[in-house]
């Protein structure tokens, strides 16, 4: 089973900028993807990034945030620039349709 570890969480004013990072212990050649969720909602896809690099955004992150990743290193970024308190929630990455078990995600707080 791949295991998935998140950090680069913490806590900003609106308008500033963190970057995420996500590390699996085994390559995937799977689209990999950032998933957020805030208490009471639904787990959403944030952006993907194919194995070759072909990105998507949902509308609410487009412009702002940007997905990349490095299959050496095993590892999923998530820069994320003019943060917005709706932004506020625990980030995810896992891959994009099997999806393997859930890490322990990483807070994201913005405040206004």
């Amino acid at each position: 089973q791949v295991q998935l570890v998140e950090s680069g969480g913490g806590s900003v004013q609106a308008g500033g900028s963190l970057g995420l990072s996500c590390a699996a212990s085994v390559i995937s050649f799977n689209t990999m993807a950032w998933y957020r969720q805030t208490p009471g909602a639904q787990r959403e896809l944030v952006a993907s990034v194919t194995y070759a690099g072909t990105t998507y955004y949902a509308d609410s992150v487009k412009g702002r945030f940007t997905i990349s990743r490095d299959n050496a290193k095993r590892t999923v970024y998530l820069q994320m620039s003019s943060l917005k308190p709706e932004d506020t929630a625990v980030y995810y990455c896992n891959s994009v349709g099997v999806l393997w078990d859930w890490g322990q995600g990483t807070q994201v707080t913005v405040s206004s």
